[in-house]
């Protein structure tokens, strides 16, 4: 039907089969059912025709020699490279599975793989995942009149740039220069400073050396992930990748990579090379590619261990099984069943629900958004089914950890500082701020054996030795606070202002430590709070 209607037509052309392939196949008049899939494989490749074949069956049903037969047909049209094929068991595996529209995969690079100045593979670099974005709404003006065929309706923005001493006049663009917040000043940089300023690489990938797999975590992954592939038609490539994909494989191995994907590109991509082993005779090897963090991008969050905390803050035998009934009872990928909510079979429900309501307001302008469609329903809130029929287990772990308030805090926040004592009529004194502080972080943090205290030898080096100590991130707070309740100590311990000299000292140092450090806060609300309670 297709061949007949377009001929050779250069659009591309596509088939969606959906089936359940459970039922015996009709045996043809001449030759074998493999010789009609061969012959029919033949005409699509020639017209350049792809097929999409989805085989939707319900967990539970019992295969058979005539479903594995036909499952047998369907690969065989996937091996001669015309065919795609899914299995999906669920309505909503089948919404993903049916992709309206396919993305023409576009190279991000293509060059050599250099492992030395000797040792060069020809690959090209494909996207192996990268978000989908929602789609921009434009602005849209009705000024135009109705009867106007033609109106573009398009809204055009400008902007114009004014001087604050001079708000009536416009400065025009070689008038104009970008400035950087650099502390409490503005740097101006011109269009050529920076031009000449930027890091220009060459492009390029380059091998820099080899890793365990084991050494970097899962959680330094950033952004979408790439796909290396041998040269296409490049035998000696896809011998090349194959030879070092799998002994990176059977030494648990992977590859540190640098990457410019283009001429003048302002920035160096640095990452890691995981191989992936094609399980498919016509697909050769290849690599996965995910972009590493450098030092600036690295969130540190320190946090205790829970085997620190005391037994009574630890989860008793009957609190963990509950918690364990929790998670086997949501389980994904039960036992006798496909995975439900496969990234591959799964649609954004957002854009989904957005492109149906926009192809229901096409065609009724005054309709409002329908309700949330089952299936997708189904992608956003747990399986009603599951909760409905494990409806004890999870009252059993609501009744497993009970929530108590906690008074003490109430009273330490609450009852000491805003009580008043009968005794005098007067307010009690509120505890220290800055001693709560740095006793909270004492708590939180520990000190080790590394990073000492300020003492009175030479309060200003142990102040600048705590401050370099980059173990984690939180030792430069550590260090300020212990400065901040020192250098208050010797103010108010003086005796006929024998400290304040030293003291003046401390200032000075932990004035220049927040202002490098950019904690102007820190410093600033100190002094300003010292004055206010020592002012008298």
């Amino acid at each position: 039907m297709l061949i007949k209607r377009f001929g050779d037509t250069k659009a591309k052309q596509r088939l969606c089969l959906i089936t359940d392939a459970q039922h015996l196949l009709r045996d043809p008049p001449q030759g074998t059912k493999e010789d009609q899939v061969d012959t029919i494989a033949d005409q699509m490749k020639k017209h350049d025709i792809k097929m999409d074949c989805i085989v939707f069956r319900e967990s539970g049903v019992q295969h058979n020699s005539v479903m594995d037969e036909n499952d047998r047909l369907l690969y065989h049209f996937r091996d001669r490279s015309v065919a795609k094929v899914v299995q999906v068991d669920t309505p909503t595996a089948l919404l993903g599975a049916l992709k309206t529209r396919n993305v023409l995969p576009v190279t991000i690079f293509r060059g050599d793989l250099e492992v030395s100045s000797t040792f060069k593979i020809k690959v090209w670099a494909y996207k192996k995942t990268s978000e989908e974005k929602f789609p921009t709404l434009k602005k849209y003006s009705d000024k135009a009149p109705p009867s106007d065929q033609f109106a573009s309706h398009e809204v055009k923005v400008d902007y114009e740039y004014k001087s604050i001493l001079e708000p009536d006049t416009v400065v025009p663009p070689d008038q104009r220069i970008k400035g950087y917040l650099y502390g409490p000043q503005v740097v101006p940089i011109s269009s050529a400073e920076w031009e000449a300023v930027k890091f220009k690489p060459e492009k390029g990938v380059k091998l820099l050396g080899f890793a365990d797999r084991s050494s970097i975590p899962r959680s330094y992954f950033m952004k979408d992930v790439n796909s290396f592939v041998p040269e296409p038609g490049n035998t000696k490539a896809i011998v090349a990748v194959s030879a070092l994909a799998r002994a990176m494989q059977e030494m648990n191995k992977v590859a540190i990579l640098r990457c410019v994907w283009r001429q003048n590109q302002a920035n160096v991509a640095f990452g890691v090379l995981t191989p992936n082993i094609s399980s498919v005779n016509n697909v050769p090897d290849s690599f996965y590619f995910n972009i590493l963090p450098f030092a600036e991008d690295i969130r540190d969050f320190p946090f205790r261990s829970f085997s620190s905390l005391p037994p009574s803050s630890q989860p008793t035998e009957e609190q963990q099984e509950a918690a364990d009934n929790l998670v086997k009872m949501l389980d994904l990928a039960p036992p006798g069943r496909e995975e439900i909510l496969r990234p591959d079979f799964t649609p954004n429900p957002m854009l989904e629900r957005f492109y149906s309501y926009l192809d229901l307001k096409s065609k009724q302008p005054d309709a409002n958004p329908p309700p949330l469609d089952s299936c997708l329903r189904r992608i956003t809130e747990p399986d009603p089914d599951v909760i409905n029929y494990r409806a004890p287990l999870i009252q059993n772990l609501g009744k497993s950890f009970e929530l108590k308030e906690n008074p003490k805090r109430k009273k330490a926040r609450t009852q000491e500082r805003l009580k008043a004592t009968a005794a005098d009529g007067q307010a009690k004194k509120p505890e220290d701020p800055y001693a709560e502080k740095a006793r909270a972080i004492e708590v939180l943090f520990p000190s080790t054996e590394k990073v000492g205290k300020i003492g009175d030898v030479n309060p200003v080096k142990d102040f600048e030795a705590m401050l370099a100590e980059r173990s984690s991130s939180i030792w430069v707070q550590k260090a300020i606070e212990e400065m901040k309740k020192y250098t208050t100590n010797l103010v108010q311990n003086s005796l006929q202002g024998d400290y304040y000299e030293k003291a003046l000292e401390c200032f000075v140092a932990l004035r220049k430590a927040c202002i490098i450090e950019q904690e102007p806060e820190e410093y600033n609300q100190f002094v300003t709070k010292l004055y206010e309670r020592l002012k008298k």
